[in-house]
């Protein structure tokens, strides 16, 4: 049982990540990388290692994650959300603390498409009376 590999998949805005976990000492490496070096900003590598601390198995697993398309920003809530059913899989005694905060949820927003006449989704272009 020490060798099996826990797998979920997480999506945010136009990101999918997919994320392999398996016991081990806390290694977390997201494309290669280590997840601090590729997430650039503390803010987004703490996004990204909240489920672990949530249910305090920051230092058992390590978690290889592919991830691709969007930012950084969507790029972490998609790795966030994978590592969270990750942990489903692996305990699903963790689920209460993990749904309670929020961790389970797909965020659904996306981006809104532009219109047709207007500079952006909602923006209008400057309107002239006269």
């Amino acid at each position: 049982m020490s060798n099996e590999v826990y797998q979920g998949t997480g999506r945010r805005k136009a990101s999918i990540a997919r994320v392999r976990m398996s016991l081990g000492k806390g290694a977390i490496l997201v494309n290669g990388k280590d997840y601090k070096n590729y997430l650039c900003r503390d803010t987004l590598a703490t996004v990204v290692t909240q489920p672990l601390e949530e249910v305090d198995v920051m230092k058992t697993y390590d978690i290889k994650v592919n991830v691709n398309g969007g930012g950084l920003s969507g790029q972490a809530g998609a790795i966030r959300l994978g590592i969270a059913r990750a942990l489903l899989v692996a305990d699903s005694a963790f689920r209460p603390a993990l749904k309670s905060a929020g961790f389970l949820t797909r965020d659904s927003r996306k981006v809104e498409r532009k219109k047709y006449g207007q500079p952006g989704a909602r923006k209008r272009f400057q309107f002239s009376k006269r």
